[in-house]
This record gives structure tokens, C-alpha cells and sequence, in this order.
């Protein structure tokens, strides 16, 4: 068992520790569409639960970022998503891009990371960075 109090989700753990510099990792909502070819690390046991502020925070603990792209469509459908999102990263530029344009870039993630929210456009890509 890991010593440390973060990611105990071997699948998760694993992602985070083989992810490189630039790698997108996508957190979603329960209902962003995943490509089929895609890793897809699930989470989501039941509507609204984890939460994706929970698995984002539980994400962020561990992985340096360097970038984050969300849907521009989040500033008027879930503004308090947005605010959190700054709240959460700060001094990191958070790029929005159409809905349409976000599915798009996803389609390079390494990884998408499923919560079970259920409040729209709460999805994000994380740029990885480097730790030195």
C-alpha cells in the first residue's frame, strides 16, 4: 500500500507517473464523449459523484501543469465551474476553445479521467509540465 495520501487508484497513479512534458490528461464530466481508442480511467460510481472537483484536486496533488484548456462555453453555462477552475490554477493561462474545438483537442490526451459530475462543460485538459 502507498505511504503517500493522494492517489491510491492504481490506474491513475500509474498515468500520472508515465505522463511526460506536454501530455494532456483530460478531466471530464460523466458525460464528455471518450474516443473508443482512448485510456479511459473511470471513476464515476454514481451521478454526481466523485465530483470533479474531487477528482481534479486529487489530479492536481500530483501531476505539475503547465497549461489547461476548458470549453469557452463554460463562462455563461457554468461560471462558478470557471471561477473554481482559476481558483484551483493559479498563475496558469486557461485557454478556452469552442466545445466543438475542445472535443477535438482531446482526441491527443494520453488520458481521460471520468468523474461522475453531472454539471455542464466541467471538463478541463491539463498540460503537463515539468517538475525542474
Amino acid at each position: 500500500m502507498r505511504k503517500t495520501s493522494t492517489t491510491i487508484n492504481p490506474a491513475l497513479s500509474r498515468v500520472i507517473s508515465e505522463t511526460g512534458h506536454t501530455d494532456l490528461i483530460v478531466v471530464t464530466d460523466a458525460g464528455l464523449p471518450i474516443p473508443p481508442a482512448s485510456e479511459r480511467i473511470d471513476l464515476a460510481y454514481r451521478p454526481g459523484a466523485p465530483a470533479f472537483f474531487d477528482v481534479l484536486d486529487t489530479v492536481l496533488a500530483e501531476m505539475v501543469v503547465e497549461g489547461a484548456t476548458a470549453s469557452a462555453e463554460i463562462a455563461t453555462h457554468s461560471p462558478e465551474v470557471l471561477a473554481q477552475l482559476r481558483e484551483r490554477l493559479p498563475g496558469i493561462e486557461i485557454e478556452l476553445v469552442p466545445h466543438v474545438d475542445f472535443k477535438k483537442l482531446t482526441r491527443g490526451a494520453r488520458a481521460f479521467v471520468r468523474s461522475g459530475e453531472f454539471t455542464p462543460y466541467a471538463n478541463v485538459i491539463l498540460h503537463a509540465g515539468v517538475a525542474y
